[in-house]
């Protein structure tokens, strides 16, 4: 299964607010684009075993036969089920905290709370999965979009400059360990193409959008348009800011590209897409674009 990555902002609000005046939604309330979980039916690995090689692994306990049945019911809970799979999870790592399978568990519930708009959730379990897993790729990416999507991320704020910078770290080590990953052995170079590309994809969004965040609207450009070129099923949300930060750069005819682009995609999106096609029409038609 796929990962898609047009995530709630806030704790549980489906709006997305730039903080820079005009507040446009890039989500409507309680409508959350199609989602479909990055990670294979919970397998001990992420999708494509996109998990590094070469860490050192403490020694693993005895077999429980309660523990052993209690992950098997887990595993067994389809990704799509968040409610059942949260319940199961949550007890499995209350009554099993020191088990060989709670990197797993916890890898799967940051989707499974991603999904559902549980924001100080997705960080709260992120953590302690990369408490287990520093490079889990999929937990990496995945709170690195959530955190920079947040209405909370604002940079004028300490806090907000504090999840800005959070994100950013999440998501440099995300496409750090993603460049160098070997293709795990069992994989597809397809299937390994496509769980690269959508781990890429996520954290060049969550760079581009602090960057946006921040006012450096060059660098924002330029990860927002790594992130749309390497994700397998482009998010429109990140074609929109491509286009948002171009507008903001006075780049007027890149902006109306990405907005067009992003209008033909049907969903939510749309009708802000193709908002912006018509105000970067109008400024492009009354003011001078920037050279680049």
């Amino acid at each position: 299964m796929n990962l898609k990555r047009n995530l709630w902002i806030g704790a549980g609000i489906l709006v997305l607010v730039l903080g820079l005046g005009e507040g446009r939604l890039f989500a409507q309330a309680g409508q959350p684009q199609t989602q479909k979980p990055t990670l294979d039916k919970d397998k001990q690995k992420p999708a494509g075993g996109l998990t590094p090689d070469g860490l050192a692994e403490a020694p693993k306990p005895a077999l429980n036969p309660e523990e052993e049945a209690a992950f098997k019911a887990y595993q067994d809970v389809p990704q799509t089920d968040t409610a059942k799979k949260l319940q199961l999870g949550e007890a499995f790592a209350a009554k099993y905290p020191q088990s060989r399978y709670l990197s797993n568990v916890y890898s799967t519930m940051v989707v499974s709370y991603s999904v559902t708009g549980q924001g100080q959730k997705v960080t709260e379990t992120g953590e302690k999965a990369l408490a287990i897993n520093p490079n889990d790729v999929n937990v990496l990416a995945i709170m690195s979009q959530v955190m920079s999507r947040m209405r909370e991320a604002d940079p004028k704020s300490s806090t907000g400059s504090q999840i800005l910078d959070r994100a950013e770290q999440y998501a440099r080590r995300a496409v750090d360990v993603m460049t160098t990953m070997a293709k795990p052995e069992g994989s597809t170079e397809e299937s390994f193409a496509t769980a690269k590309g959508q781990v890429l994809a996520m954290s060049h969004s969550a760079l581009g959008l602090v960057d946006v965040k921040r006012g450096k609207l060059a660098d924002a450009i330029s990860e927002l348009d790594q992130s749309v070129k390497v994700d397998p099923e482009p998010d429109p949300v990140n074609i929109f800011l491509l286009g948002y930060a171009n507008e903001k750069a006075s780049h007027f005819d890149d902006a109306v590209k990405a907005f067009s682009k992003c209008a033909e995609i049907l969903g939510p999106m749309q009708a802000n897409c193709k908002q912006g096609v018509e105000e970067a029409k109008k400024l492009g038609a009354t003011q001078l674009s920037a050279p680049k």
